[in-house]
């Protein structure tokens, strides 16, 4: 009789130790389980789970723009964040042209204009930087190709650090993913050559009545030549300065070897 007496209080002891661990807790003060028997989450571990998250959506953040330039590598933009951000309305029609169809005048030009360095570099021409910061020169002095694309294609207006250091580093994706010759096409397909006049194709018919692959060496400069300022110069009616510029850009594409300086790239 007093073994079962002691035996009863023994049960209640135990049901009371099951009890505890089903309501989140154990009599030791052991972290809180669930019903399975598991840990629950306790107050400590929540800030490492928001670290987790914050991290995660950092980590998202860095690699979406390498998503957008590895896809942009295949598929041909539709448009470009300058014509959006200056809500521009095209004035001619706008068709996609594939470099093989662009007369290798016109990118020995662009490259002879505006970058010299283009075959060689990974992105930036740091000589130029250098030169441009020395003479306090601003503008598209020191600006590659490759940052003038992802500057036109992905970014609105400003001059900030912020927006400099996006450019730096889209321009890093762009020459990490994209062939050279795939920089220098959709620079030329996507590059205002006049007030609205956006890409090779529409600058060659409005312009000058031709195709893209019938452009001449001299119509090659004078495209070239109103890329610093497109809506303020004109390669249709060439003013005087105009015309020098093409010459001089003549000259150095004879000083890079013609045609033979896309072998390069």
């Amino acid at each position: 009789m007093a073994r079962g007496a002691r035996s009863r209080p023994t049960a209640r002891r135990g049901r009371g130790r099951r009890a505890r661990r089903r309501r989140g807790g154990s009599e030791r003060g052991d972290a809180p389980t669930d019903a399975r028997g598991r840990r629950a989450p306790g107050r400590r571990a929540l800030p490492r789970r928001i670290a987790r998250a914050a991290g995660l959506a950092a980590l998202l953040a860095a690699l979406a723009p390498g998503f957008a330039v590895a896809l942009l590598r295949v598929v041909n933009p539709p448009t470009s964040a300058f014509i959006l951000r200056d809500d521009v309305r095209p004035r001619a029609p706008r068709r996609w042209t594939p470099i093989e169809r662009i007369a290798p005048a016109l990118q020995v030009a662009v490259i002879a204009s505006e970058d010299q360095k283009f075959p060689e570099h990974r992105g930036f021409d740091f000589a130029q930087i250098e030169r441009a910061l020395l003479h306090e020169r601003r503008g598209r002095g020191a600006s590659t190709i490759t940052q003038q694309v992802a500057k036109n294609l992905f970014l609105t207006s400003g001059r900030s650090l912020a927006r400099k250091g996006l450019e730096a580093y889209l321009t890093v994706w762009i020459e990490a993913l994209w062939p050279k010759r795939r920089i220098l096409e959709v620079y030329l397909n996507v590059a205002e050559f006049g007030p609205g006049v956006f890409g090779v194709a529409a600058a060659s018919r409005q312009l000058f009545g031709t195709e893209p692959a019938a452009l001449s060496t001299r119509q090659a400069a004078l495209l070239a030549a109103v890329l610093p300022s497109p809506k303020r110069l004109s390669a249709g009616r060439p003013s005087p300065w105009v015309a020098e510029r093409a010459s001089e850009i003549e000259r150095s594409m004879r000083r890079l070897g013609g045609a033979s300086v896309l072998a390069r790239l």
